[in-house]
């Protein structure tokens, strides 16, 4: 396969694989994965992960946004804990890794759009999550509610005032504290009810000017 006969049959999607590739085409694995390795060397291409491609945003091609392809680099998985967090204004800190939970077991990858975590979430927590548009992408991120308590769930130790107030939490007024408290019983995780017990009294000693965040 010519280079030019790959942007014609793929320029225009954001990103593609070595296997929906070999199905098009019907050329051997193999071969076309050794030519497809020669053109991220030569900058033709970008190696995603391992069988996973992007056109460089050159011409006319599609940008990549990372964050869609956080939920495509590793499925099941949807974005949330720290660069969820960050989305919505809970943190303070830009959080550059871009943090995925998924109920397989934990990877991470790093390529030329950045660095993608994944934490392994059991399946009966793997729940809370919802489509948001980010420029003309779409992008599956945990509800704000669900980004605390994957944190809070994943994170080991006792989350009491001292760590509550060390993530200097603000924007609270976005979360829902009936959903939160819901979501966290379905965890079955007594630990992340204390957890939010103590969210709910850091905030409410904050609203009465007793500490800070």
């Amino acid at each position: 396969m010519k280079y030019h006969d790959l942007v014609k049959l793929l320029g225009q999607e954001v990103f593609f694989d070595l296997a929906a590739l070999a199905q098009l085409t019907g050329e051997r694995r193999e071969s076309m994965r050794m030519q497809l390795h020669r053109w991220c060397k030569d900058g033709k291409l970008l190696a995603l992960r391992r069988g996973m491609y992007a056109f460089p945003e050159v011409g006319g091609s599609i940008a990549v946004n990372p964050a869609e392809l956080a939920n495509k680099l590793y499925t099941p998985s949807y974005i949330s804990t720290y660069w969820a967090l960050g989305y919505y204004g809970l943190i303070p800190e830009k959080v550059v890794t871009y943090t995925s939970v998924t109920s397989r077991v934990t990877r991470s990858f790093s390529n030329a759009l950045g660095v993608f975590s994944y934490q392994s979430l059991k399946p009966t927590a793997f729940f809370g999550y919802r489509p948001v548009t980010m420029g003309d992408r779409k992008v599956i991120l945990a509800e704000p509610e669900k980004a605390l308590l994957d944190l809070w769930y994943l994170e080991q130790g006792v989350w009491g005032q001292e760590r509550m107030e060390a993530m200097r939490f603000q924007n609270q007024e976005i979360v829902d504290a009936v959903k939160l408290q819901s979501y966290a019983e379905r965890y079955q995780a007594p630990r992340l009810i204390k957890a939010v017990d103590e969210w709910t009294r850091v905030i409410r000693l904050q609203k009465e000017g007793t500490i800070e965040l």
